[in-house]
């Protein structure tokens, strides 16, 4: 069992590291639909989100995990506005709340996935 929440903890961290990456780096993918960053925002948080509540069960700890992909998603608004190719958006922030929101609230929805 622990190689299985290891395997899960190496892909969770993975999906934390595109998000980064797609993030910064300077010419992200791009789906040709009005607001289509927001959806990918909203998609990418709250499916990490889900994911960690995989992995841990204990509200506590969501509620740590949430707080941090929320506060993560706030620092990269403002590391793309130092960038100089990238902007600032709040909207973008709030696409990423209501993203990991989501993730947390399909995952306590689920039976199997409470603690």
């Amino acid at each position: 069992m622990r190689a299985v929440r290891r395997a899960l903890l190496i892909v969770g961290w993975f999906f934390v590291a595109v998000i980064w990456w797609l993030s910064l780096t300077p010419q992200p993918p791009h789906i040709d639909f009005e607001q289509s960053d927001k959806v990918g925002h909203f998609i990418a948080y709250g499916g990490t989100m889900f994911w960690f509540c995989l992995v841990y069960r204990a509200p506590r700890t969501r509620l740590v995990y949430a707080m941090g992909f929320i506060a993560m998603g706030v620092a990269i608004e403002y590391i793309q506005r130092w960038t100089g190719y990238r902007s600032f958006e709040v909207y973008d922030m709030v696409a990423d709340a209501l993203g990991v929101l989501l993730g947390w609230a399909v995952a306590l929805a689920m039976p199997q996935l409470r603690r």
